[in-house]
């Protein structure tokens, strides 16, 4: 089943995407909640015209994608954590922090938009992938210190 994007979804693809998807995924969930449309002949004319429109507005929000892109290459941020004698962090790091850590510094990230990929378990240095734009992607740098 074929369906036309209305937002970016994690893992699937990026607004006015055409994605191929499973006919219980598109009919049950994606259509449903508003996140997709169904590919039919029209709706397929009706996107490459906002595709048209939109061209010039795609490339104004990319150029800024890349100069936020630039500012988190230089930027390794502080989060900190209790951390047991073994050395071990109780609970964990999220994106949410990571987001926060972000704003403090005068970048606003949505947390949607942070993914950890490695577990973060003691503390030192680890790395976030950070998904700007759908080819702007980068890593921020972040270190877990004891609270």
């Amino acid at each position: 089943m074929e369906v036309i994007l209305k937002t970016d979804i994690k893992g699937l693809g990026y607004k006015n995407d055409l994605v191929d998807v499973k006919p219980g995924y598109g009919r049950n969930y994606l259509i449903p909640q508003g996140f997709a449309v169904l590919a039919t002949s029209s709706n397929k004319k009706i996107l490459e015209e906002n595709i048209k429109q939109a061209a010039h507005k795609a490339e104004k929000i990319k150029t800024e994608a890349e100069a936020v892109a630039s500012k988190l290459e230089g930027i390794t941020l502080e989060i900190k954590a209790k951390i047991g004698d073994s050395g071990k962090i109780f609970g964990k790091v999220t994106t949410l922090q990571l987001s926060d850590a972000l704003a403090d510094k005068g970048i606003e990230i949505d947390r949607k938009k942070i993914s950890i990929n490695q577990p973060v378990s003691t503390s030192g240095e680890y790395e976030a992938e950070v998904d700007l734009h759908r080819e702007v992607k980068t890593n921020v740098k972040f270190v877990v210190i004891a609270e």
